[in-house]
């Protein structure tokens, strides 16, 4: 039996995780729970599995759920509250499906702790993976990646060297837009991006998928979680999900991983390795499979793309503010604040005028802080695009 943390447990992947937790019964101990505002839902969770610790971010929350807990379970509140589940439960394998920048402290102290990670929290690897890496390797920890795309690489790798690695592609669906005329582009709703042809995501991925940003950071993950150049990290469009990366290795072989686009695949690969456990999930289907193509990526519809090799070749705090920036903008978006093509260019904006910072996870973070504040200020400057209805 693994004890299990899992971070972000209220969300799409926390959900994932815990409807596969119930597939395998006697499999897995639930050792903590944390969300960040959604304390009904985290309720539910603590009945169900009795965890020792649960934790919200939001305080008011908290103090609604704490006179429900059960016995026997504990609450942490307020900010920090996951990486205080982090740095003091024990624990064999951590789940983290937290979103946002909030998601880098608790991937430092499980890492510090040489315990399992497997991380969907994109926005970890972004702000701070060179260090993170690091900090696996100094204390003999595994990160295991929750991405698809990631996952995918993963366990194509499994068995070669990454000096035989002749370039990794990365396929990415398109999102909303991938067919829309060019000059509509600026007229889009948030409603629109947000219907995506292929997943059920987050909002904030849904949108980076519209905009390509979700592969411009993944480009950042996969330099990090596997040591390769820029130049040996291409996108590729596929329309139909099925195919979540692939590796070419430099004799000509191409390997990919496949499967229907549902994230429980990637998820039950990391909850159980560095075994492959039985499980009900779709395998080779022809209503999948019938049909799988693959188009360039047009970088006058995805100008966003850019910025992850940008990152990638500058190193330093590029990523933190690429991914605050991105965070801001998506908002603002969401909100009607700005429009569909004012994303892109406030995020070059606040690329090209952040602090550069480096050295630290903490100064990565005060990076963070700065290029919010830079993104906020265009956001202010923004006059939105009168948009068509939904």
């Amino acid at each position: 039996m693994k004890t299990l943390l899992l971070l972000g447990s209220t969300g799409s992947i926390g959900q994932q995780t815990l409807d596969l937790v119930r597939s395998t019964p006697g499999a897995f101990r639930i050792a903590g729970l944390s969300a960040a505002s959604s304390w009904e839902a985290l309720l539910a969770q603590a009945r169900e599995f009795a965890p020792a610790l649960v934790a919200l971010e939001d305080e008011q929350a908290a103090e609604r759920l704490r006179p429900q807990l059960p016995s026997g379970t504990g609450l942490r509140s307020g900010p920090g509250a996951a990486e205080a589940l982090a740095a003091e439960l024990d624990y064999e394998l951590v789940v983290h499906g937290m979103t946002g920048a909030a998601g880098v402290g608790p991937s430092r102290r499980v890492l510090e702790r040489g315990r399992t990670l497997a991380l969907a929290n994109k926005e970890s690897l972004v702000v701070a993976g060179a260090l993170l890496m690091e900090l696996a390797r100094a204390h003999g920890a595994t990160l295991l990646p929750i991405d698809s795309e990631h996952s995918a690489i993963f366990q194509c790798l499994r068995g070669e060297r990454v000096e035989d690695v002749r370039r990794i592609l990365l396929t990415a669906s398109g999102g909303a837009f991938r067919d829309l005329p060019l000059a509509e582009l600026g007229r889009v709703t948030p409603a629109q991006a947000l219907r995506h042809p292929n997943w059920d995501m987050g909002p904030r991925i849904t949108i980076g998928s519209a905009t390509l940003m979700n592969k411009a950071l993944e480009v950042i993950e996969t330099h990090h979680l596997f040591g390769l150049e820029a130049e040996r990290i291409e996108v590729v469009l596929h329309r139909q999900s099925v195919v979540h990366s692939l590796v070419e290795l430099v004799d000509g072989s191409v390997l990919a991983q496949m499967g229907p686009p549902d994230m429980r695949g990637a998820i039950h690969f990391a909850l159980h390795w560095p075994a492959r456990q039985p499980s009900d999930l779709c395998g080779f289907d022809l209503r999948w499979f019938r049909e799988l193509s693959f188009e360039a990526v047009d970088p006058r519809r995805f100008p966003s793309l850019e910025l992850g090799y940008r990152c990638v070749r500058e190193g330093g705090d590029a990523g933190a503010a690429l991914n605050a920036a991105d965070e801001e903008a998506v908002e603002a978006f969401r909100r009607g604040r700005i429009g569909f093509q004012d994303i892109a260019r406030i995020n070059r904006s606040v690329v090209e005028r952040r602090p550069k910072n480096s050295g630290s996870i903490d100064a990565l973070l005060a990076s963070d802080r700065r290029a919010r504040e830079l993104a906020r200020a265009e956001i202010e400057r923004c006059t939105p695009v009168p948009t068509q209805p939904t």
